[in-house]
């Protein structure tokens, strides 16, 4: 069965960063997309970033790139999320998501992501 758990998240004052965890199981890791995702209270779900399977191609939010990094290591089957210069806008719940297309890319566009951990709570305030 397919299994994504995510991890990391907390309490930050504005400027600090923070490091997301996905650890996954239950598929052949290398083969499949994973993006991350955020939601804030009264907002629409949207993608922050995501890395593709083996090639691991990156694509970013306009409003978190160059901020926020995406990488995998496939001996460890996470994938990560750093944050860096959170700001408050940065305050939401953020999922972790597959992509169930074999060898797939990362649209921006969670109806195409198949499976999702149970999210993490991250909140910038002062």
């Amino acid at each position: 069965q397919v299994q994504l758990v995510e991890s990391g998240g907390g309490l930050v004052q504005p400027g600090g960063s923070l490091r997301l965890s996905c650890a996954a199981s239950g598929f052949t890791f290398d083969d499949f997309a994973i993006g991350w995702f955020r939601q804030a209270p009264g907002q629409e779900r949207e993608g922050v970033a995501c890395i593709t399977g083996s090639d691991k191609k990156t694509v970013y939010a306009d409003s978190v790139q160059g901020r926020f990094t995406i990488s995998r290591d496939h001996g460890e089957k996470t994938v990560y999320l750093q944050m860096n210069s959170l700001e408050v806008e940065d305050t939401a719940t953020y999922y972790c998501a597959l992509r169930s297309t074999y060898g797939g890319d990362c649209p921006n566009n969670g109806g195409l992501y198949d499976y999702w951990g149970q999210g993490t709570q991250v909140t910038v305030s002062s």
